[in-house]
């Protein structure tokens, strides 16, 4: 008959020193090129943590062990260790306890024996994982929500002109990032001119040039004037190529000759200091 949960638990708590040991040791040799001072402290405080969870979670109530290992998994996290490091080292645990149980001549079966002491950890290793998880989501959306801002920004240079500089591929996710920001930028800003410079736009299909006409229907819906500049000769010619019908747009090669004539439409141009005098 294979040991019961409890027994388990009791097992660990007694053999506490010598499995953290182990444990302690196995840690350093995995991780032997980044081994200082600092991270063998940090090791050391976590395995002697996760022992004391498994040890203590019997006598504690329900909600105080969930916290407990809720806590004790965010800062497994903090730590930013790969999720292999991580799963190895938890895995690592449970072959140590495993071997143990086996030197002192544990009486049962090896497999349910194995199966209990997965009962005893995987509370904890869950969490762990879940917790991970979850810090990684929020990271990825984060730095989605981040990419999406910078993809389509909205750029004041002169007072009532603004610039969005798009670079790489427009798909219909990023075009409505660019409408909205269009719309919102032309009314946070004030604009009466916005140049939308496609310089680092590697392919103008017909898909791409369809959301370009879109977003200068909408500026000028909210009452301002759209430019579309930084047309290279290849895209010209694939423009025209594809029967792409920009004559309601007013064009430009580059982006400062788009100044200019947004300048020249506000009413304003650029001068030297030897025209003033």
């Amino acid at each position: 008959m294979s040991l019961k949960i409890s027994e388990i638990v009791e097992f660990i708590r007694m053999h506490r020193d010598e499995i953290m040991k182990d444990w302690i040791d196995r840690f350093k040799k995995a991780d032997a090129q980044s081994i200082s001072a600092e991270s063998d402290q940090i090791d050391q405080a976590i395995a002697a943590e996760y022992v004391n969870i498994l040890i203590e979670w019997s006598k504690n109530k329900e909600d105080e062990f969930s916290r407990k290992i809720h806590e004790f998994s965010k800062r497994i996290v903090q730590l930013d260790w790969p999720m292999d490091k991580i799963a190895q080292c938890l895995h690592t645990f449970e072959k140590i306890l495993f071997a143990k149980l086996l030197e002192k001549q544990i009486p049962g079966d090896p497999l349910e024996l194995l199966s209990e002491i997965e009962k005893v950890t995987s509370p904890v290793n869950r969490e762990v994982f879940l917790q991970y998880t979850s810090s990684y989501e929020r990271t990825i959306n984060l730095q989605k929500m981040a990419l999406q801002e910078l993809s389509a920004p909205l750029i004041p240079v002169f007072d009532s002109i603004t610039v969005m500089p798009l670079i790489g591929t427009i798909d219909t996710d990023r075009a409505k990032r660019i409408m909205e920001n269009l719309l919102k930028g032309v009314v946070k800003y004030r604009s009466e001119v916005v140049l939308i410079d496609i310089t680092g736009v590697p392919v103008v299909d017909t898909m791409v040039a369809h959301h370009i006409i879109q977003a200068a229907e909408a500026v000028r819906l909210v009452g301002a004037k759209s430019l579309l500049v930084g047309i290279r000769p290849e895209i010209a010619q694939t423009i025209v190529n594809l029967g792409i019908d920009l004559s309601q747009i007013t064009t430009k090669n580059t982006l400062q000759k788009g100044i200019e004539a947004a300048l020249e439409m506000t009413n304003r141009k650029i001068v030297s200091m030897g025209e003033r005098r």
